[in-house]
């Protein structure tokens, strides 16, 4: 290298760098060793090496939901390329901004003809924001700053840069290219305006919280219009947070399809707010032609279907739009929306009642006030996917933004361990727990090795039901036989302690309160083989509570 030259690898990290890149995380290959040499040379950026690079992709894409900045993780060509393809569909429709870097043979000759070669451009097109195969060393500065800005962009998602070994070697004299400084737009007053009028206007308003309004800035301004107008609201399951759910105005998340307790509140209403809403979560609600007037408030114009078509759009930075209406708007005197309340006590007396069976294996609704009663008000619980989802959105009582991580996106088995670990690293402070059931926990087991290796306090709590119970209960609900959903599992207890992990297993109601906060209030990595009963799921989630709600 001459003087003022460096190699493409040094420059892409310098990049990284001026981008506030804390940590990548992934498994390398041969063809990532100059980028990995230049990280060991010249970068204070951590490493964080995992088991798997589906792992990987899950941490950076956790550390993106956290944080708003762009969570980064490598994997080499072929194989470990295509094993990202679950985390980038995690992040992108989830809207977490998260950056892949893949390696890739020589561009300018071959040396090994197309062993393990395949354009993994293209198939990272569909499912990303920006994906980029980097042709000189040159080029590096402007296509990071463009994929970290594209990244972070509303809505958020994931980016792709693949980094052939020619070009991560070669001499460059570029420099990276600053962050520039974007703002939002703000929401177009006369749209606002008229968003004012049909609310004041209306008999019962209600508010419908979704994932774009998970921003510190948008809940406090939710906050501050349910306290001036007294307006009740209900969330999706990834708006969970945004608003104290101990708050009077709660009339709960919207974890079922239909015909829940806050199902018949938002029926009844007559102007429905949906802020922050997404296509990408189930509706919250079904519009009908010729029914109530939907308020869309988002960064983004509504994707009109059968089920959506709002009225009013308010288009631009949601909190801003937020703040506007509440600035405007009058509290008016034939507001009724208080009567709403009355569904989600319903729902709070019979969930309080299923709480209290302390059977054995656990009932879900007990297993959940458990969680709940062990955790801290900051505390973070990191949820997999499988039935108990559903019990957790429903009655885990959230007090603040990101304490209930879930994917209602994607919905991807296997990423409960990885997300509750990239939390632990964040927030050593607080209290995490992953929650999985033991086919997602098996997805990705090996990062437990990662979780003991980083030193992590970390609970991990299995929800044992030797079976794919989420689809076994649909299986059922349809009429069809039992069939090909259950399987065996290893000793839980074992399997941890072989990891240099601590094992429990659960052997009762009272037990289960004993070990979770024993393993809250004990440092390390601890995992629990906790069996639950799920042969009530039907009755209660498809009957009972249906009948319950129309009786109110």
């Amino acid at each position: 290298m001459t003087d003022n030259k460096q190699k493409a690898s040094d420059l892409f990290i310098q990049c990284l760098e001026a981008e506030g890149c804390e940590y990548i995380f992934g498994v390398p290959g041969e063809e990532n060793l100059d980028f990995l040499d230049s990280l060991s040379r010249s970068s204070q950026i951590k490493l964080i090496l995992t088991r798997h690079e589906q792992g990987a992709g899950f941490m950076a894409a956790t550390y993106g939901r956290h944080t708003g900045k762009t969570g980064v993780c490598i994997a080499t060509l072929g194989p470990g390329a295509t094993n990202f393809v679950t985390a980038a569909a995690y992040a992108q429709l989830g809207g977490m901004p998260m950056m892949m870097i893949t390696g890739q043979k020589p561009i300018k000759k071959s040396k090994q003809g197309q062993f393990q070669i395949l354009d993994v451009v293209a198939m990272m097109e569909p499912i990303t924001k920006y994906t980029r195969q980097l042709h000189a060393g040159d080029n590096i500065p402007s296509r990071v700053r463009e994929a970290y800005r594209l990244a972070e962009e509303e809505k958020p998602g994931a980016v792709h840069l693949e980094l052939p070994e020619d070009i991560a070697e070669e001499p460059t004299d570029s420099r990276p290219i600053p962050r520039s400084i974007a703002r939002r737009p703000s929401a177009e007053p006369k749209a606002v305006r008229q968003a004012v009028e049909v609310i004041e206007k209306a008999k019962k308003p209600i508010l419908v919280v979704g994932a774009g309004a998970n921003r510190k800035m948008t809940g406090r301004m939710i906050n501050q219009l349910i306290e001036k107008t007294g307006i009740p609201f209900v969330t999706t399951q990834m708006g969970k947070g945004v608003i104290d759910e101990r708050h009077p105005l709660f009339l709960g998340c919207a974890a079922l399809s239909a015909g829940d307790f806050c199902h018949r509140a938002i029926e009844e209403a007559d102007v429905i707010v949906n802020i922050g809403h997404d296509v990408i979560e189930k509706p919250p609600f079904f519009m009908k032609h010729e029914g109530v007037t939907v308020i869309h408030v988002s960064n983004r114009s509504a994707e009109v279907d059968p089920v959506y078509f709002p009225q009013i759009e308010v288009i631009g930075d949601i909190a801003n739009a937020i703040w506007q209406i509440k600035e405007d708007i009058v509290k008016q005197g034939h507001w009724s929306g208080g009567e709403l309340k009355r569904y989600h006590q319903a729902e709070l007396d019979h969930t309080q009642g299923l709480a209290k069976d302390d059977r054995f294996p656990i009932f879900p609704p007990h297993l959940v006030q458990q969680v709940r009663d062990s955790q801290p008000e900051d505390g973070i619980i990191c949820l997999d996917n499988g039935v108990y989802k559903i019990w957790f959105a429903r009655g885990f009582t959230a007090y603040l933004p990101n304490t209930v991580l879930l994917d209602n996106a994607l919905a991807t088995m296997g990423a409960g361990l990885p997300s509750a670990m990239m939390s632990a690293m964040l927030y050593p402070e607080r209290k995490v727990m992953a929650i999985c059931g033991d086919g997602g926990f098996m997805m990705n087991d090996q990062e437990m090795e990662t979780a003991v290796r980083l030193g992590l306090n970390l609970t991990v709590l299995i929800l044992r039901d030797d079976a794919y119970g989420m689809i076994r209960w649909k299986q059922a609900n349809m009429g069809f036989e039992d069939f090909g959903l259950t399987y065996g599992n290893p000793d839980f207890v074992k399997f941890a302690e072989a990891f240099g992990a601590n094992g429990h297993r659960v052997e009762s109601s009272k037990h289960l309160t004993e070990v979770l906060n024993h393993c809250r209030d004990t440092p390390g990595v601890h995992l629990i083989d906790c069996p639950v009963d799920y042969a009530e799921n039907d009755r209660i989630l498809n009957h009972d509570i249906k009948e319950l709600s129309k009786q109110l």
